[in-house]
């Protein structure tokens, strides 16, 4: 931002590591016309200074999105459908976890854990198989992530309530289920 000191683009990388954003919107400042600082500021930073400067705060994000990232391995993580992966839209999709994160995970009949969720047949035992649709929430294992995505294994299609309620699938029971 104009005037910014060295010493205080040093305090905002400080910041980026003790924090440890999982997500950011980064770039270099540029004068927007009608707007309060392009009437009363002057860009004072040149731009070489303004590039190398975004370079160490995208340098320093990437370092520390990892370790969010990675500490959800293993987790149980509510998933809302958002559609086909573009790379294999005929056995993937991809949601956004409720922590905002992008998530892939295979496309595959799942159990329904809601009877609401049935649809068209609701008499059918419980649970049923059915593959999941774009707005339906899925449970989804966390397996492996990279620094802007995870990847995960479907369990089952539930809802917010269900998930957050004490009957969550988190035991070895729905895993035997699922492989069936």
């Amino acid at each position: 931002f104009c005037g910014e000191t060295e010493e205080e683009h040093l305090e905002t990388l400080s910041l980026l590591k003790a924090v440890g954003y999982d997500m950011a919107y980064m770039f270099a400042y540029s004068m927007r016309e009608k707007t309060h600082a392009h009437r009363t500021y002057e860009d004072d930073v040149p731009e070489d200074v303004k590039q190398r400067r975004l370079t160490e705060l995208i340098d320093t994000f990437r370092e520390t999105t990892g370790h969010c990232y990675d500490s959800q391995i293993g987790t149980l993580q509510l998933v809302l459908v958002e559609g086909p992966n573009k790379r294999a839209p005929d056995t993937e999709l991809i949601g956004k976890s409720d922590k905002g994160h992008r998530v892939t995970f295979q496309k595959v009949p799942l159990p329904c854990l809601d009877s609401n969720l049935l649809g068209a047949n609701p008499d059918a035992d419980f649970p049923t198989k059915r593959n999941p649709v774009v707005g339906d929430f899925v449970e989804v294992r966390i397996l492996r992530s990279t620094r802007a995505s995870l990847f995960g294994e479907a369990v089952a299609i539930t809802s917010l309530s269900k998930f957050h309620s004490k009957e969550c699938t988190t035991d070895s029971t729905m895993y035997s289920y699922v492989a069936l």
